[in-house]
């Protein structure tokens, strides 16, 4: 069971990260948007009814602020159509996954690992049909959409998009195994001495 201050650290470290990199979503410092809200679902799953929403409103604050700060207005932006708000779905995809990545969880086994990596690709699958479909298909920068054109374009971003994913995942994962393997080393000391 995740304690109260847990879910307040890992909620502050996500904020922090999704800021940090979702400026340039083309950075030497990939954007972990997709990332945060996996790892969100896993860790804050109880907090689901305000701590998703609290992160969509981050994503949409951080746009708004890089948007803005370029001297563009918002509505204008090329990112945004009414397809953006596909990342409403797209992005509880992502939680979906760590929520349910989390149900039954009971520790790094292999078995976790593999559900995870599972889990992970599946939500990525998702996410990027809501986000990049809901682009492709209500954007003016999209000239003639085709379905030919949407699935090529599904395509030729969906492994870039789970890579960074998988980055990120990953190393909350070897952050969540170094954790429990500290907290059992501890645990066998306090045994032993007492």
């Amino acid at each position: 069971m995740t304690s109260t201050a847990q879910r307040a650290f890992v909620l502050s470290v996500l904020v922090l990260l999704m800021a940090a990199t979702r400026v340039n979503h083309f950075a030497a410092i990939p954007d972990a948007s997709w990332a945060v809200f996996f790892i969100g679902g896993f860790y804050l799953r109880a907090w689901t009814r305000w701590a998703f929403p609290l992160l969509m409103a981050l994503a949409v604050l951080v746009d708004w602020i890089v948007i803005r700060r370029s001297g563009l207005d918002f509505w204008q932006h090329y990112c945004v159509s009414p397809g953006y708000w596909m990342l409403l779905p797209a992005y509880f995809a992502m939680w979906s996954g760590g929520m349910l990545l989390r149900g039954g969880y009971h520790g790094a086994t292999w078995a976790a690992l593999g559900k995870g990596a599972l889990l992970l690709v599946a939500a990525v699958a998702v996410c990027h049909l809501f986000a990049q479909g809901g682009f492709y298909w209500t954007s003016d920068s999209v000239a003639a959409p085709t379905v030919d054109g949407w699935a090529k374009n599904y395509g030729d971003w969906f492994l870039p998009y789970l890579r960074t994913a998988a980055v990120y995942v990953g190393l909350a994962a070897a952050l969540q195994l170094a954790t429990e393997q500290v907290g059992k080393l501890l645990q066998a000391r306090r045994d032993v001495l007492h």
